[in-house]
Formats: structure tokens, sequence, C-alpha cells
């Protein structure tokens, strides 16, 4: 089966007529709002849709679909917009199909710890509603993201490391598949056994299967105490050893965030602290109040064997507020090491026990390059990235980033590892999946998009092609 073409002019009209005529003013197809819903925050160039309808029900979703599986035209779907891997481009035009008017919390079920959701809703909106139930939903990416978006991109973020990503805490879905259909994936039972996993299937597929439409959710309840603090270490192996023995022994951290000295220099002058301009740990422990007590010594003394050291410990609500507001603001903090130029974000993940190795032959391969390249990680669970600042406009430039990109790849792959932890595949990393998994493993997917999507209107052109 041959790549689709991309829809004629006439096509595309007869489909803004009906969309038009169904959402009137929802349906918008002003330069600005088409190059806003295909932004994306890396060096790939803008693929802006042909127009976006603003949806605000799963009944409008579904008549979107309709009406574009009916003249073949592609289907995006658009959340907050903070992917990072050109999952949102256009590269066929087509419809973008905005779902941040869909921000209703249908249920929460505080004796089954779950709740129901419309895709629209980002995970902050979603734990500020939850905080009267004592409950909390701990995916945390960093940017505000929608959690539609969360499910399409399989995210991860910093707790991780103790509550998993997305595709441990997503219970059961409903989505609008390729020909407008309604399908859900599973019940609110919190196990089954009932048929193919359609719900994992989902999970990470980036709106090339179908357009989620409601998402039912595990919750936590809020730990009685947290704990976190800032670690200091002599370099980034003596910090990724430290991390690495703080898994290995069973030690409970709900959070441990890696940034390099660079990113430090970053963050203290972006987000106003002070913490040591060498190699740190950010971590944080949830529990009793005693639990906490001993967790927060023990990682002290793994830290101290390490040369780590000393601690300084973040307890009242406002400090560790601002101390993770300052890691979720580590991509904007990195502009100013550069002005002028765009920073390139991506990510790779590795087995921890190879995470230091990993680490310090990245550092090499910057300062060869000579690039500006800060590393922080969710380096729990092995995830790490590097924001490559990066003068686009340069030819040269972008050959030598490219050359490190590639390697940083070639390298997660050598150790056992994946070319993205978290980012997702979209359009940037579609070539480094044969190399990591396979012919065959491509063939499958793709025999998956054939039958689930045979006229490839769902985001095409993002994870896998048809054609080999």
């Amino acid at each position: 089966m041959a790549e689709a073409p991309k829809p004629s002019p006439a096509t595309i009209a007869a489909v803004t007529l009906a969309l038009q005529q169904r959402f009137g003013n929802r349906c918008v197809t002003s330069e600005a709002v088409r190059q806003q819903h295909a932004h994306t925050t890396t060096w790939l160039a803008t693929e802006p849709p042909d127009m976006v309808v603003f949806v605000e029900t799963a009944e409008e979703v579904q008549q979107v679909v309709q009406v574009c599986a009916e003249h073949r035209v592609p289907v995006i779907p658009f959340g907050a917009g903070s992917s990072l891997e050109g999952h949102l481009n256009a590269p066929r035009g087509g419809v973008s199909v905005d779902l941040s008017g869909m921000k209703r919390i249908l249920a929460v079920h505080p004796e089954d710890l779950d709740c129901v959701v419309e895709p629209g809703v980002t995970r902050k909106e979603l734990n500020d509603y939850l905080k009267s139930y004592g409950l909390f939903f701990p995916i945390d990416p960093g940017a505000d993201a929608s959690l539609g978006g969360m499910v399409a991109t399989r995210a991860s973020g910093t707790n991780a490391v103790r509550y998993g990503t997305m595709k441990d805490n997503v219970i059961a879905l409903e989505a609008v598949m390729p020909n407008g259909e309604v399908v859900t994936t599973a019940r609110r039972a919190k196990k089954t056994s009932a048929g193919y996993d359609l719900t994992r299937l989902f999970v990470g597929s980036e709106g090339t299967l179908g357009v989620v439409t409601k998402i039912t959710l595990k919750l936590h309840g809020l730990p009685e105490a947290i704990s976190a603090g800032v670690c200091p270490f002599p370099s980034v192996k003596a910090a990724a050893d430290a991390t690495i023995m703080t898994i290995q022994t069973g030690l409970p951290v709900a959070r441990i965030e890696l940034l390099d000295a660079v990113q430090v220099k970053a963050v203290n002058a972006y987000s106003k602290l002070s913490m040591p301009e060498t190699p740190v740990l950010l971590v944080e422990f949830h529990g009793t109040e005693q639990g906490v007590a001993e967790q927060a010594e023990r990682f002290g003394e793994i830290a101290a064997d390490l040369g780590g050291g000393p601690f300084e410990w973040a307890t009242k609500p406002e400090d560790r507020t601002r101390l993770w507001q300052a890691r979720h603001d580590a991509y904007w903090s990195v502009m100013a090491l550069r002005p002028g130029v765009k920073p390139f974000a991506t990510d790779i993940c590795v087995p921890i026990s190879h995470l230091a190795d990993c680490i310090e032959e990245t550092q090499a391969d910057i300062a060869a390059c000579g690039l500006i390249a800060p590393i922080v990680g969710h380096v729990g669970d092995g995830n790490f990235h590097t924001s490559v600042l990066v003068d686009t406009s340069s030819e040269a430039e972008m050959t030598v980033v490219k050359g490190f990109l590639t390697r940083l790849v070639e390298r997660a792959h050598r150790m056992e590892g994946t070319c993205t932890g978290e980012h997702g595949v979209g359009q940037g990393k579609m070539k480094y999946l044969e190399p990591e998994l396979g012919a065959p493993a491509l063939d499958a997917m793709r025999l998956i998009k054939r039958a689930l999507d045979p006229d490839n209107i769902m985001n095409p052109g993002k994870i896998v092609t048809l054609q080999p």
C-alpha cells in the first residue's frame, strides 16, 4: 500500500465547507491558528494543517472524523501543544482536532483510587481538583500537558521512578477510530484478562490509531509527609552512581533528578536559586514522617560514600514547589546560555547499570563537538535529556548537531537502551526505530496501522510509514 497523496484543494474545500456548516466559527482556517497548531519546539519545519476544529464533546470528535474519513483527509489530534518530536505537524495537510475544550472531570471514585476525565483536562487542573479528596495523579512531565496528549505520547516525568509512566496509570480509554466508530478498550476494574490489551495499544500511539475522548486513570493518596533536597556531587559519574545505588538498594525514592553543572548554572540564573554549580541530584521522598526521615538519612549515607553533599533540605511546601518548578523550567533556562538561538531537547533511556557510562560518554561527545548542551534527567529510571543550543540557520552547525544526535541514539542502542524514554517518536525519531527494534517489529506495526486505519488518515507520517 503506497502512502496516500496530499488531498486536493477541491477535497479540502469540501471538508472545510462541511465542517464550517457544522461547527461555524469553531472551524478556523486562519494562518496564525494553523501555524500555532503545528508549532514544534524542535528544529523540524512547521507543517500546518488546512484547518483547526475546536471540539467540545466526544460526539463532535466523531463528527469530524466521519467527515474526514469520507474524504480521506488526515486528522491530527491536538491537546496542549507541548510535544517535542513533530507530533503535531501535518505533512499531508488535513484537520487539526483541538481537544483543549474537552475539560470535564466526569467522575472521581475515591474508594477505588481512580477517576474518569476528558482528554483536554491538564495534569495541574486534575490535581487541583483532586486535593479535596486527598488524592493526586502522579505523572509529571514538567509541562502542564493535557492528559490526552500524555496518553498519546506515553508520557513520563519526575515521579516515574516510584509511580511509573502513563502505561502503568491508564486503566481504560474511549477513542474514536479512523472509521468514526467509538471503541472502549477496557472497563474500570483494576485488572482484566478479557481479550487483547487495546488500552496499551493506544497508550503511546501518538494519535496514529484514533482520537482519545475519555480516560480512566489510577490515583494515589497524598503522602502524609514529603521531603525534598538538593545534593551536590563532584562529578556526573558520582551522581549517577549514587542514583544506581539508591535504586538497587530498594530505597523508595519518589523523584531523583540529575542536573549537570551547565544546567545548574542556567537554572540558578533563571529561577534565582543558589545551588552549587556542580552536578546535583534533586531528590524527594514520600511516606510517613518516620519513613521519610529514614529514607533521607539512608540516601545521605549513600551520597556521602560517593563524595556527595552536604544536603540542603526543602521541607516547606513553598520551598519544594520552587525547587521543582525550577527543574521544570530547565528547558527555558538554557536559552540565556546562548541568546538568540533555540534549544533542541532530546532524550534517550538506558538500563540504570549503564547510566553513568552513557552520561560520561555523552558529555565527552558534547565537549568534542564544541556544543553547549546541558544535561538533565529522570535518572532513577535511566532516562536523561540534552538541550542542544543550535543555530538552525547554520548548515555547518546543524551537520555537527545531527551527527551528535545520531551518536547519542547509537550509544543508547549499544547500551541496550532506547532512542526515546518519554518524548516519543513523532517525525524526528522515526529513522531510529528499525535499528532499535528490527524490521519485523516495524512490519508488525504497519500491519496494525493498516488494519485499523486503512486510508492512513490518523496523524500520518508519524512513528512508521506504510512503506518500509
